[in-house]
């Protein structure tokens, strides 16, 4: 009974590979092309991956650390303040360079047939590379600063499961969006700025009244910071369900996570016949 079972799974697996092989050299070569032209004739090249998110972080530190002391509450707050930095920039350039993806690369639309959604992957994945880059920048400070690590770490790859699938569901809609209305790429610059200052990036939760923070954190992106800051940096830190009291509440921010998937699937492959034309 168990061979046929292994045989079934192994048919299906090679069913899978064999339908999407075209779609995965074609992907795994975009991500090499991006990654490489990404910092080309650059003097620092793939180090700016890693200085970046430190120039932001050493800024945002003095200015609301030393002078403002909104962190002096919160244990190892370096750490804290860059993983939410490294997070939410995931975020930001995910959606950001997804968003123009189809139009950059409009001649290779109207020359070559493929799967254009693979377009979009290849910036999600070339953005995930520096991510976990960053992350070992991450290790790194936690290392330095002596953060405890607890078994609450094993939750943290379902954290970011969630934040990659936030990132490129919003990446798929707004690059369909972004052919046939180039004003979108403003209007997506504007709502992350004001986003920024929206979710507890450099402040903690704790300063926002509870009434207005319960709402706060209903945003997936606030859920996502929250709860990995409190699986990887400190306990410490104000989650979902500690304002609510139960854990179940995060259904609804992974609820519309799930939502937005299928959505922006949805409309990409309503809309994808139309991108050789209008990009």
């Amino acid at each position: 009974m168990i061979r046929p079972q292994k045989q079934d799974v192994n048919e299906l697996l090679a069913r899978i590979y064999t339908r999407y092989r075209y779609s995965l050299i074609l992907l795994r070569a975009m991500v090499v092309t991006d990654f490489k032209l990404r910092y080309q004739a650059s003097l620092l090249g793939y180090l700016w991956t890693l200085l970046r998110p430190l120039a932001v972080f050493s800024i945002l530190y003095v200015v609301f650390a030393r002078f403002l002391r909104l962190g002096a509450g919160i244990p190892y707050y370096p750490v804290y303040l860059l993983f939410g930095i490294v997070v939410w920039g995931f975020f930001v350039e995910a959606t950001a360079q997804g968003l123009s993806s189809l139009v950059v690369r409009a001649d290779l639309l109207r020359k070559i047939s493929f799967p254009r959604y693979v377009l979009v992957l290849s910036v999600g994945a070339s953005v995930l590379i520096s991510f976990a880059l960053n992350m070992v920048v991450i290790v790194f400070f936690m290392a330095l600063l002596r953060v405890p690590v607890r078994v609450d770490i094993l939750w943290l790859p379902l954290l970011f499961l969630e934040l990659v699938a936030l990132s490129i569901s919003l990446a798929f809609f707004l690059s369909a969006l972004y052919v046939r209305f180039r004003d979108v790429n403003y209007i997506w610059e504007v709502c992350m700025q004001a986003a920024f200052y929206a979710i507890p990036i450099i402040y903690p939760l704790a300063l926002v009244p509870a009434r207005y923070a319960r709402l706060l954190v209903l945003n997936p992106m606030a859920q996502i910071v929250q709860d990995a800051r409190y699986v990887l940096v400190t306990p410490q830190t104000e989650t979902i369900s500690q304002l609510y009291g139960t854990p179940w509440v995060r259904v609804i921010p992974v609820g519309i996570t799930l939502i937005l998937v299928v959505a922006s699937v949805a409309y990409f492959r309503r809309q994808s016949a139309s991108f050789a034309e209008e990009a």
